[in-house]
C-alpha cells in the first residue's frame, strides 16, 4: 500500500530541490529522515515536512491500525517539477530593466511498505475465490 504527499508552489527552484531529493530516492524512511535532518540546505526542511506528511498519510489510510515503525516503509517515488515563475523587473543603468525570475517547484513523494500488510494478503485470497 502506498501513500502520497504533495507540496505545491514551494519558493525554491526545482534544481535546488532536486539536489536534496536525489539523496533520498529509494531509501528507507528512517534513513531518509536522517539525511534530510542533517543536510544544510533550505530544501531539506521543506522535503522533511513532506516526508513526515506522507508517513502520516500512510498511517491514516489504514485508520491508524498499523504504525509506520512496524513496517518497512521506503520512498518509492520522489518527483520535483517546475512550478509557476514569478517575473519581476529590476531597474539597471541607462533606463533599462532586467528580468528577475522567481522560480517555484512542486514536490511529490510516494511512500510504500516493503513488508506486506496482514489484511492485504487476505483480500487477495478472497478475490480469487469469487
Amino acid at each position: 500500500m502506498e501513500a502520497v504527499a504533495k507540496l505545491k508552489n514551494c519558493p525554491l527552484s526545482a534544481r535546488k530541490m532536486r539536489l536534496v531529493i536525489n539523496n533520498i530516492r529509494g531509501k528507507n524512511v528512517d534513513e531518509a529522515l536522517n539525511i534530510l535532518k542533517f543536510t544544510k540546505r533550505e530544501a531539506s526542511d521543506w522535503a522533511e515536512k513532506v516526508l513526515i506528511s506522507a508517513i502520516a498519510n500512510w498511517e491514516n489510510k489504514l485508520d491508524m491500525a498499523h504504525s509506520a515503525e512496524d513496517y518497512d516503509l521506503y520512498v518509492k517515488t520522489a518527483l520535483v517539477d517546475e512550478g509557476t515563475m514569478l517575473k519581476r523587473f529590476r531597474p539597471v543603468p541607462h533606463g533599462r530593466a532586467h528580468r528577475i525570475r522567481k522560480r517555484q517547484n512542486h514536490l511529490t513523494l510516494i511512500v510504500e511498505n516493503r513488508k506486506q500488510l496482514d489484511n492485504e494478503g487476505s483480500d487477495a485470497e478472497n478475490n480469487n475465490d469469487e
